[in-house]
């Protein structure tokens, strides 16, 4: 383990910003991570825990010490004979996600096989509670595996100790900053599970015509499906979805809904969710033009994707955060609806 100074974190950070830290390292085990809680440099600065960076916005330099996330291995454990025929992978916290979906739908196990091509590293999952096309990782985690940084004592959380939410959990919250994640335990199945709740989905599946047969074939539908409306961080930086989707009660979507007869929306546990592409596609700039597809600058909206803020190259976070708040004022001044940001400004 070696701690570096003035470290430059454009490369490690999707949307391709630069910004630079105080100190840096690089975490390839558990007994790195030991010794690292020793060291003055970590005791003594802010601290950020950096997995793949496609979850996070600098907007300056940041002073303090940043800690790249390498740690590596997935593990297939016993069957949960409680279960059936139910499965524990356990995944330590630095592998990206992708990796472990494929790895498990090779296995021919159902569970994440929705969650395919989610950017990141395993261990931004759970602080997230990442989702997409009608599942969420809740939906299977079994456990979290934490170390304690103010005193590098290990514990488990289990699921339902975890408080997840919409892209919500203890750690995102509660105890935002206080734990560092080294590993999960998912549970997976067996049996045939397909999940094709969300219409974008089920009609890609239908007009393929393709046979569901094992979770491979979802997962490769929604790789497609992605790869077709995200652009590649390699090519233009950026972060995904930049924006969570939007809560309403019941009182508020009526009366959007008399407005907007074309709203769009989901429901879920009963609560209606209105995607924030709808909102920021129904909006505009204070010029009239549409978002998709507006540069300011460096930096702009995607023109297929109006959750997507990309950077052209030379960008600061701080181009980026002040086009995030224009959008959100503009949604604001015509719906009275607060967009949230998915992405970690710092």
């Amino acid at each position: 383990m070696h701690i570096e100074k003035n470290y430059d974190l454009t490369k490690l950070n999707t949307l391709g910003v630069k910004a630079n830290t105080s100190f840096f390292v690089e975490l390839n085990s558990e007994q790195d991570l030991l010794e690292l809680f020793k060291t003055r440099e970590f005791k003594e600065n802010k601290k950020i825990f950096l997995g793949g960076g496609s979850n996070i916005l600098f907007t300056k330099d940041f002073e303090g010490i940043v800690v790249l996330n390498k740690l590596k291995g997935i593990q297939i454990l016993n069957t949960d004979k409680k279960k059936g025929d139910d499965v524990f992978i356990r995944c330590m916290s630095g592998e990206v996600w992708h990796d472990l979906v494929l790895f498990t739908v090779d296995q021919g196990l159902w569970g994440i096989e929705n969650l395919a091509f989610i950017p990141g590293t395993v261990g931004g999952a759970p602080v997230q509670n990442i989702g997409a096309y009608g599942v969420e990782l809740k939906d299977t985690l079994h456990s979290v595996e934490v170390y304690k940084i103010s005193d590098g004592s290990k514990k488990v959380f289990l699921k339902d100790e975890c408080e997840f939410g919409y892209r919500d959990s203890i750690f995102k919250n509660k105890f935002k900053g206080e734990y560092f994640i080294s590993a999960i335990t998912l549970s997976l199945s067996k049996h045939s599970k397909p999940n094709l709740s969300y219409k974008i989905l089920a009609d890609y599946i239908n007009d393929k015509k393709i046979e569901v047969y094992n979770p491979k074939d979802i997962s490769d539908a929604v790789t497609a499906i992605r790869t077709s409306k995200l652009p590649d961080p390699c090519v233009i930086g950026n972060a995904g979805s930049f924006f969570k989707n939007v809560f309403v009660d019941e009182e508020k979507f009526k009366e959007l809904k008399e407005k907007y007869s074309d709203i769009k929306f989901f429901e879920e546990d009963g609560i209606k969710k209105i995607p924030a592409a709808w909102l920021i596609e129904s909006c505009g700039t204070k010029e009239g033009e549409s978002w998709k597809g507006y540069r300011l600058g460096n930096v702009g909206v995607h023109a297929k994707h109006a959750l997507i803020l990309v950077n052209y190259g030379n960008g600061t976070g701080q181009e980026i955060k002040d086009l995030a708040e224009q959008i959100m004022d503009s949604v604001y001044s015509k719906f009275g609806l607060k967009l949230t940001p998915e992405v970690n400004l710092i």
